[in-house]
């Protein structure tokens, strides 16, 4: 029996609770973020796929699969297929009245998702935070936020290989008196940034927390901020990328090149 996937764990959550709308949530983030494998009617060509549509009495599905083996064990031999993100796939079928199935009858994770929940997963991941400038007062240790959020935060950005050194979780007041919660980023690429705060935002929707309960900050390693960030804050380490390690070899070491006498 092979390890269950993340996709299999959520899906276990939400069928031991279906009343519990964050399980359900979590199920469609984890839906959202993992890359799925569509079955094709044959080989891709260039950007072009033709997936294999499934009729049910239900209505119109595509079929994918959280592992390529669980595609070729629901078709019982290899099988073309398009790697995907849920992401990706939940855009694509948008608006076209097709579902997804989802490791028919090879997971635990078996399920049929229905056009009008696709429809809702792609607009939530469409969701786009707004930008606000405002002065903060005060930084303090954050209180008061649910373990689900803090979880989701750190599945997120355990996928965010070096988009940015650390991200921090603080407390802030802010001039005016108002108070929240502030994600701070440090040492982020520019271009990187809006995905970084895309990725905050779908961490509160698929918490069931409230959008206004954090927002999201960009600094740089020099700046005091940072420092503040990190003296109070609860700190989240981003994976960053492998540096390949050059070895110089000692001369004369390669006997086809013996050092050369000056």
């Amino acid at each position: 029996m092979t390890d269950p996937t993340p996709l299999d764990v959520a899906h276990a959550a939400m069928e031991a609770a279906p009343a519990d709308d964050a399980a359900r949530l979590r199920f469609y983030e984890r839906l959202g973020d993992c890359e799925l494998f569509l079955l094709l009617t044959e080989e891709a060509k260039d950007e072009n796929i033709s997936p294999e549509v499934f009729e049910v009495a239900d209505g119109r599905f595509l079929l994918a699969f959280d592992r390529e083996e669980r595609l070729a064990q629901f078709v019982g031999q290899p099988a073309p297929y398009a790697a995907l993100s849920g992401r990706i796939l939940a855009m694509m079928l948008a608006g076209q009245g097709v579902g997804l199935g989802v490791n028919l009858e090879v997971a635990p994770s078996s399920i049929l998702i229905p056009p009008e929940a696709i429809a809702w997963l792609q607009r939530t991941l469409e969701h786009a935070p707004d930008e606000v400038e405002a002065q903060v007062e005060q930084f303090t240790p954050p209180t008061g936020l649910p373990e689900s959020l803090i979880t989701s935060l750190d599945v997120k950005l355990s996928t965010a290989q070096g988009l940015a050194d650390t991200a921090y979780l603080v407390g802030v007041t802010y001039s005016g008196g108002g108070q929240g919660h502030l994600l701070g980023f440090v040492g982020a690429i520019e271009d990187a940034q809006g995905a970084l705060a895309k990725a905050a935002s779908e961490a509160l929707t698929f918490s069931g927390v409230d959008a206004g309960a954090m927002d999201v900050g960009f600094f740089d390693a020099g700046d005091p901020v940072a420092a503040k960030l990190e003296a109070v804050g609860l700190r989240f380490d981003l994976p960053q990328p492998e540096v390949p390690e050059v070895k110089h070899a000692a001369p004369g070491s390669d006997p086809d090149k013996p050092p050369r006498l000056k």
